[in-house]
């Protein structure tokens, strides 16, 4: 054979070899196409399974209704069973003769003597009735005289009237549960919420008590207050001065911030976590939140309960309940009984005889103070039961779930980031490798095409949803609790804040808790574009209708009014100079808005009520005798039957350097005075309070005053240290004195000139009014 043929022979085999050998190597690609294509197989058939747009929206929009109905159903059901122990025929009974003598202000015949008589000849006839019983029943009609500072003022109250009732064992009792209403309205409204229906509760509450077969182990003490509505003035009387407060060792107190629906445990405590576990055991219709009460000592919602009262001045824990629902007519003409639904009283007066049976049958009572220490998280579930457990626990459950979800994420994290880290490693030590290098490509492809698959099976859609029902549902009961509050609450939350503001950022907090929870199945669908749009087209309609101001904020509807609130008074102003001469007078219509739309609605309909009789008043001035921000039409001067009488009994000097001056004041229910010392003088102490002053915000001292029937003149001193020699002007003395007097019931409450303005305004309008005189002093 030639060398030719040789090397022939020997380059074919050569060129055999390498063919085998590259095809050799083209078999692991090969075979990694063919399982390639298997996966992609795969992928369609899981993605032919998936969601689409169109199915995951009809299942969250079925979801979100199902959701919906279910709370919707929980707040209209008020009353489901009724324990039979509790008359809610003979408690409405109650609530129409209270409210038919209409507003109930503090010292009107109304409130002192027509509600006060019929509230005794009730508590006579439940005592008769159940005189051969095991129980005894004691009334004491309280009138005390006192004062306390509360939010930076001095409210000062004489012979304000409280009726209390105790119910004990004919044995005695030493331990006592304190049951507290309040039967005063403010002024305009028949208060049948606020809070006539509660002391029509506590009396049918009383009788079911008294009749009771079974003696109580402690006792009970019904306390029918006649003055919260000016600064929780009566049960600061009681909690002080009676001596049946010294065995009182925990509180129930009924309020209202709204009219009717259901009563809401918003506040309990301080500490005693015995307390709400009693209601949790013993409510038949619980409803309680510790957000309300979260949300509630914020201070964000602009009024006050008797709980402080008894919290700060009698240190004694509580329970504060209140209607919540239909805030918008909340201390207005439009709190009617037949506004109160029937079953809205029965769940009231069920729960309040199984809370209060079960205190006062508990071991607790007596020696509360081995139970005083811990807070506790509760909330109801539907209204079905209420869940109680301590803050400790409540902490330790926040923890344990932000540690696991730590560990899920970093869980998640770890499995990609292997992918990305561990082929990158690979790929260093085997590139000399052609073969494993193939074959791991091949198997991560395999990998990354089946994570590739976009979306998610109706089977695990639902399942998904199914567990996020029962906390969606209460998330979604908790948002309605706060919509149910705080919506209407705008309405009346004064001029500084707009509400539009406020409300959009519940609306957004609502919308991304609500939001995280779904957020999931939006995203495993097999496109998200269209849905995305569809939100984005939602919020740019919402926001341009909201902007162009399409939505007018107040009805005159006779079955849902969302009325405007403002307070309208015809005063009378006299400045007096420091001789005690007339200086300067006027009289006018003053017109004060409670929200922060002010008159831009009201001026198309009246005129003459506009910017140009904006009210300004002058910052020398102690109270100019209206808010800052009013409206005042020229009036007529006003002429109350009672004038207001206001002298200087005495002025004299100390022997440390002081002036002492003593006054006398007369006039009607309803003061206040406001006192401003001048440049370089300061107070050094006074017959109100704690003796000492206390400087208000507004650039001066404030103190509201109110009495009862038969009450005498009031009589107040302060002691003021002068100005140094060199910051003294005689012209301006050393201090500036105003007092308002306010007439809210009677004959004086009402002028000609006031009743023909209050028939201008719009039907959507609630004006609440009055007459009122301010007198200026310098001294």
């Amino acid at each position: 054979m030639s060398n030719s043929a040789i090397i022939l022979i020997s380059e074919r085999d050569s060129t055999v070899r390498n063919r085998s050998q590259h095809n050799q190597q083209k078999q692991p690609d090969s075979s990694c196409n063919e399982k390639g294509l298997q996966s992609h197989n795969h992928k369609l058939e899981l993605s032919a399974g998936m969601l689409r747009e169109r199915s995951v929206v009809i299942l969250l929009l079925g979801f979100m209704c199902l959701v919906r109905i279910l709370v919707l159903i929980s707040v209209q059901q008020l009353s489901s069973s009724s324990t039979g122990h509790f008359d809610t025929l003979r408690a409405r009974k109650h609530l129409e003769r209270i409210t038919s003598v209409g507003p109930r202000t503090i010292g009107s015949p109304e409130n002192e003597i027509t509600t006060v008589n019929y509230l005794l000849d009730q508590i006579e006839q439940i005592r008769s009735e159940s005189e051969t019983g095991p129980h005894s029943i004691t009334v004491d009609v309280q009138r005390p005289t006192g004062s306390f500072s509360i939010n930076g003022f001095i409210s000062y109250y004489d012979r304000v009237t409280n009726i209390a009732v105790k119910l004990q064992p004919k044995t005695s009792a030493q331990h006592f549960m304190l049951a507290n209403c309040h039967f005063d309205s403010v002024a305009n409204s028949p208060g049948a919420s606020d809070d006539a229906v509660s002391c029509s509760v506590m009396l049918e509450v009383l009788h079911s008590l008294a009749n009771l077969s079974t003696p109580l182990k402690h006792g009970v003490i019904f306390l029918f207050n006649g003055a919260e509505e000016n600064n929780l003035q009566a049960s600061h009387g009681f909690i002080t001065q009676h001596p049946w407060a010294q065995q009182v060792r925990a509180f129930v107190n009924l309020e209202a911030a709204g009219v009717g629906g259901k009563e809401l445990v918003f506040q309990t405590g301080p500490e005693n976590p015995w307390l709400v576990q009693a209601y949790a055991r013993a409510a038949v219709h619980p409803f309680a939140s510790v957000v309300g009460q979260e949300i509630f000592q914020s201070g964000l919602i602009p009024s006050d309960t008797d709980f402080r009262i008894y919290r700060d001045f009698g240190n004694i824990p509580g329970i504060d309940l209140a209607f919540i629902e239909n805030g918008y007519i909340y201390h207005t003409k439009y709190d009617t009984p037949e506004r109160i639904p029937t079953d809205s009283i029965q769940r009231a007066g069920d729960n309040i005889l199984s809370v209060l049976k079960h205190l006062v049958m508990s071991d607790e009572l007596a020696d509360s103070s081995q139970y005083r220490h811990g807070n506790m998280v509760f909330f109801d579930l539907l209204g079905m039961m209420v869940v109680v457990y301590t803050a400790r626990v409540g902490t330790i459950i926040n923890c344990t779930v932000a540690i696991a979800t730590v560990i899920c994420l970093c869980k998640k994290s770890y499995v990609p980031m292997m992918m990305v880290v561990f082929p990158l490693i690979s790929k260093l030590l085997l590139r000399k490798h052609f073969r494993a290098r193939g074959c791991f490509r091949c198997l991560v492809s395999s990998s990354l095409a089946q994570d590739g698959v976009k979306g998610a099976s109706l089977q695990y859609s639902v399942l998904y949803l199914t567990g996020l029902a029962v906390p969606y549902v209460h998330i979604m009961f908790l948002i309605w609790v706060v919509f149910e509050v705080f919506t209407p609450i705008q309405g009346r939350s004064g001029t500084g804040i707009p509400p539009d503001v406020v409300l959009a950022l519940i609306v957004t907090l609502a919308t991304v808790i609500l939001s995280t929870y779904f957020l999931h199945v939006i995203y495993l669908s097999r496109s998200t574009k269209h849905i995305l749009a569809g939100l984005g087209s939602v919020f740019t309609v919402m926001f341009v209708l909201v902007c162009c101001g399409l939505f007018f904020p107040y009805s005159a509807d006779p079955s849902s009014p969302r009325p405007k609130r403002i307070f309208v008074q015809h005063t009378t102003r006299r400045f007096h100079a420091l001789n005690g001469s007339l200086q300067s007078s006027d009289s006018g219509l003053c017109i004060s808005s409670v929200d922060y739309t002010d008159m831009q609605h009201i001026t198309p309909h009246i005129p003459q009520i506009n910017d140009s009789i904006r009210w300004d008043c002058q910052d020398h001035l102690p109270y100019c005798g209206s808010s800052r921000k009013s409206w005042y039409l020229p009036a007529p001067e006003v002429s109350p039957e009672a004038p207001l009488e206001f002298r200087l009994l005495s002025r004299q000097e100390t022997e440390w350097g002081t002036v002492k001056m003593t006054f006398e004041v007369k006039g009607p229910s309803l003061m206040s005075l406001r006192m401003r010392p001048q440049a370089g003088a300061s107070l050094s102490s006074w017959s109100f309070g704690d003796k000492t002053p206390q400087f208000n915000l507004s650039g001066g001292y404030f103190i509201s005053y109110s009495r009862g029937l038969d009450a005498p003149a009031w009589s107040f001193w302060f002691e003021i240290q002068p100005p140094k020699s060199s910051d003294a002007s005689p012209d301006e003395g050393l201090i500036s004195l105003a007092v308002s007097a306010h007439y809210f019931s009677g004959s004086d409450r009402h002028s000609e000139q006031l009743e023909s303005l209050l028939k201008r305004f719009p039907a959507w309008v609630f004006p609440s009014s009055w007459i009122s005189t301010y007198h200026m002093y310098r001294y």
